[in-house]
């Protein structure tokens, strides 16, 4: 019995079997109007005699070489088994990204503004990550759950669109954001528990001091990365004006990066700065690389040929071909 097939290791070999319809045609051409060698004043006399099966079987032997030569067709496009044992372990990671929606992140140092460019990269960061349950928390003068943990990306993406700055009260209050976010994992029971936590100011408001909210983090085993957004200096903000005209105004970027190193050191977590939209995917790649789903897999593959059945059975049929031609049917003069 041949083994399934899994593969064929030269497969361009199957463009010889255009040859056979091809020899089909020229045999046929051939013998279409073949006549005896030898011939008579009349066929009267054999008018009775019934016909030798041989007359019809002669064809089986052109039958049986194109058999042949296709069976030796398949044995040279070398088909092959794969044997394997796999067992795959995922344990997906649980992730909440706490976003800052205060006023200031629709500065334009971004394109189109901060808050859309982190939308966006974050959206692009979700989709690389289909085994991974993920949280959206938003804060700016409080904080708030916008999506709980879900494996249901979808949905996170279009409340994504919705987030806007200007949603919940002004202000910057890292300790809330962050303390909410923890809320949303300390029962969870996944092996690896991350916070992304994003914003580009000071924290000047909230009731939850942010190192204190570090701490409840890392008693709960949450590792944070913090990231800091906004160009360097200065960055132009857009501003209205008592007749709702908007000006853009450039004026300085804060951001208490001392406060952010210190949350993730203290997490076991790492602080990124992003000063452009690619700075800020370049972030969001370098977490994906240090935070992958755990992955136990042991793999063993091995490819078995099994063209030998194909190629003994074209010799075979070659052989039964040679032996009805000059045993059977005589066909030598």
């Amino acid at each position: 019995m041949i083994a399934k097939i899994d593969t064929w290791a030269n497969p361009e070999y199957f463009w010889l079997l255009l040859i056979i319809p091809l020899l089909i045609a020229w045999y046929w051409f051939r013998h279409r109007n073949s006549n005896p060698d030898l011939r008579f004043s009349g066929l009267a006399v054999f008018a009775g005699m019934p016909k030798s099966p041989r007359t019809w079987l002669v064809h089986t032997l052109f039958a049986l070489r194109m058999f042949a030569l296709a069976l030796l067709i398949v044995a040279l496009a070398r088909p092959q088994s794969t044997s394997s044992k796999q067992n795959i372990h995922i344990e997906g990671i649980d992730i909440v990204m706490a976003l800052d929606v205060s006023g200031s992140m629709l500065a334009r140092d971004f394109k189109p503004d901060r808050l859309e460019a982190a939308k966006e990269v974050a959206a692009e960061f979700i989709s690389k990550r289909p085994n991974d349950r993920v949280s959206l928390v938003i804060f700016s003068g409080e904080a708030f759950t916008q999506v709980p943990l879900t494996t249901d990306h979808r949905m996170i993406y279009d409340l994504f669109r919705e987030v806007k700055s200007g949603m919940i009260e002004d202000g910057t209050a890292i300790g809330d954001g962050l303390a909410t976010s923890v809320s949303r994992l300390k029962d969870s029971d996944a092996i690896s528990k991350v916070i992304i936590l994003l914003t580009d100011g000071v924290n000047n408001s909230g009731s939850l001091d942010p190192l204190s909210a570090a701490e409840l983090a890392k008693m709960f085993g949450i590792r944070v990365y913090t990231i800091g957004v906004g160009s360097k200096g200065y960055a132009p903000y857009p501003v209205q004006d008592q007749f709702g005209r908007v000006h853009i105004q450039q004026m300085e970027v804060q951001i208490d990066e001392d406060l952010l190193k210190q949350i993730a050191a203290l997490t076991g977590g790492q602080y990124f700065r992003a000063t452009d939209n690619k700075g800020l995917r370049q972030v969001y790649d370098q977490i994906d690389k240090l935070e992958k789903s755990k992955i136990d897999v042991t793999e063993f593959r091995k490819k078995h040929e099994i063209f030998l059945p194909f190629a003994l059975w074209a010799l075979a049929l070659f052989t039964l071909e040679i032996l009805l031609r000059y045993l059977y049917f005589r066909l030598w003069p």
